[in-house]
């Protein structure tokens, strides 16, 4: 497997990781509450998504077997694109179903 697609992976995997490690424990208020915690959470998604862009576009065949990779790809993108369209309750179903 080449370099940078290790790197996606390895990018993808980190913030999913560190979504978890911002989100254990809390809450659906919590995370309402606190607006560093909000910025973070959809700053890990944004990376996740954006390396899994990447990872399809340089392996598109180990993209394709990622469940749900292109609703990954449309997530990443309202949060970059669409930002004033986030729910925070979407985002949190998110988190706590798909993480």
């Amino acid at each position: 497997m080449r370099d940078e697609i290790k790197k996606h992976l390895w990018d993808m995997r980190q913030a999913l990781r560190n979504i978890l490690e911002h989100t254990t424990g809390k809450t659906l208020g919590d995370y309402r509450s606190n607006r560093m915690m909000r910025d973070a959470v959809e700053r890990e998604f944004q990376i996740a998504g954006e390396g899994l862009v990447r990872l399809h576009r340089a392996a598109p065949q180990i993209s394709s077997r990622i469940p749900h990779y292109r609703q990954i790809i449309e997530f990443r993108n309202v949060i970059v694109h669409e930002y004033d369209q986030i729910v925070d309750e979407e985002v949190w179903s998110i988190v706590e179903d798909d993480v």
